[in-house]
């Protein structure tokens, strides 16, 4: 294989113009009449969605086809608890993005999907419920007759489901995803949606197996990197702090777009007034596709921090500011708020920073301002634009951006340093069991570990 063909995407883009798809075709058994039949595998991409697998299956001696569709995504970090307090029809029409491992549950009245049990599908809240009435109204012909006790038990939640579907009453919909590939439409966006929660959390071991991560192969990895540390120490090579400050390091990887093999650069470098931290920087050259990220070169502090800074000038705009992972920002004047895993970790200026959020918030996703969004979203977000256009241009002042890091690694300069600043007011806090949960503290033993070895 070229070098040429090893960097091409492994996942290309859906085109309709597409003549050359790259099929892959498997022979394979009908389950139908036990003969050969072909089946074909296309590995693609969606626009501004996921990488997909679609698989389509005929058999040439009893004309029986099928066809399935897969997520070809990779399993994020962390997993997804997604809450939306559905009150009105128009909640119904909240888009849903739902991957195969996703649990989805009513509390209200007992219900629940559990992962694995459907395919991964792009839908609605009304669509789910639709579904799962459709799904138990199936087979209720042949209850009735072999099991009528069952079958009435059955239509009476039917009943339940459709009642729900009309949102007489309000309940919670809850989508509990340890791959971290679902999602739910936020109604008020750009700002914050009171009725949608959105957390994070650390997989435990039955979670991961769900997902097809096993503690093998995480032993295996980790024997490796010991074996390298070890081969390291007996050749002489050792890497500190010292020896990475005048070095960029190389590694290989894979693209986060087309998922082709490509290269990353790292860098231990140090922020005056602050500390070390890791710029990591990733160009794709089969796609062109570009990513920086920057990561804490130290531990997680002991309490968070909470930085809030008043735009009186222009030149507020061009202070450094480093956004750690686990980094919200907000702007309480637009009543907008971002996650903490939104845009990763940046080290750029503050104009820069806002920039970037408000690319990724328009440019990269459709159901804001692409296809899929309604008129008065689309509305929304323009006047949104407008807003924030006028605070990257510096005509707009008194706003406030506010920085809220429950890990403590982030940071934004004092132009007065080493002395106060009267713009900026700096709050360490303790964190609360949430936070140490969503940044996996709580499953830590720090001390006598090596009791349990």
């Amino acid at each position: 294989m070229s070098v040429e063909e090893h960097k091409k995407p492994v996942f290309r883009e859906l085109q309709a113009d597409d003549h050359d798809p790259e099929i892959t075709e498997i022979s394979s058994l009908c389950f139908n009449c036990g003969e050969d039949g072909m089946t074909k595998l296309l590995l693609t991409k969606i626009p501004f969605y996921k990488e997909i697998i679609l698989m389509s299956f005929e058999c040439d001696h009893c004309g029986c086809k099928n066809n399935e569709v897969q997520s070809g995504e990779k399993i994020q970090e962390k997993g997804v608890l997604i809450r939306v307090s559905v009150t009105s029809p128009i909640d119904l029409n909240r888009q849903v993005i739902k991957s195969d491992y996703a649990t989805v549950k009513i509390p209200e009245i007992d219900f629940e999907v559990p992962p694995q049990s459907k395919r991964g599908e792009i839908t609605n809240i009304e669509g789910i419920l639709s579904r799962c009435i459709a799904g138990l109204e199936q087979d209720q012909p042949v209850r009735r007759t072999l099991d009528p006790e069952s079958a009435e038990k059955i239509e009476a939640f039917i009943q339940v489901l459709i009642d729900t579907k009309k949102c007489e009453k309000p309940f919670t919909l809850i989508i509990d995803d340890p791959s971290g590939n679902s999602f739910v439409e936020n109604l008020n966006a750009p700002h914050v949606d009171p009725a949608l929660t959105i957390s994070h959390f650390e997989r435990n071991k039955e979670q991961d197996h769900l997902v097809g991560i096993y503690e093998e192969e995480l032993k295996e990895i980790k024997e490796e990197e010991e074996e390298e540390e070890e081969t390291d120490a007996v050749t002489g090579d050792d890497v500190t702090s010292d020896t990475l400050a005048d070095e960029v390091l190389h590694f290989g990887t894979n693209c986060p777009s087309c998922n082709a093999p490509c290269e990353t650069n790292m860098k231990l470098t140090s922020i005056p007034f602050f500390k070390e931290v890791i710029i990591m920087a990733t160009n794709c050259e089969a796609c062109g596709h570009r990513t920086n990220e920057v990561k804490s070169g130290s531990g997680i502090n002991e309490k968070g921090v909470k930085i809030t800074l008043r735009i009186t000038d222009p030149i507020d705009l061009s202070r450094d500011v480093l956004k750690s992972e686990t980094c919200s920002m907000s702007i309480p004047e637009l009543d907008f708020e971002v996650g903490a895993g939104t845009l990763g970790g940046k080290f750029t200026t503050l104009e820069g920073l806002l920039v970037a959020m408000k690319d990724q918030l328009t440019g990269q996703n459709p159901l804001m301002c692409g296809d899929s969004a309604t008129l008065a979203l689309k509305e929304k977000m323009q006047e949104f634009n407008e807003k924030l256009d006028n605070i990257i241009s510096g005509k707009t002042f008194g706003c406030r951006i506010v920085l809220d890091d429950p890990a403590g690694n982030s940071y934004l300069q004092n132009v007065y340093a080493p002395e106060a600043d009267p713009e900026m007011e700096i709050v360490y806090y303790q964190r609360t069991f949430e936070h140490n949960e969503e940044l996996g503290l709580n499953d830590m033993k720090l001390e006598d570990y090596e009791e349990n070895e």
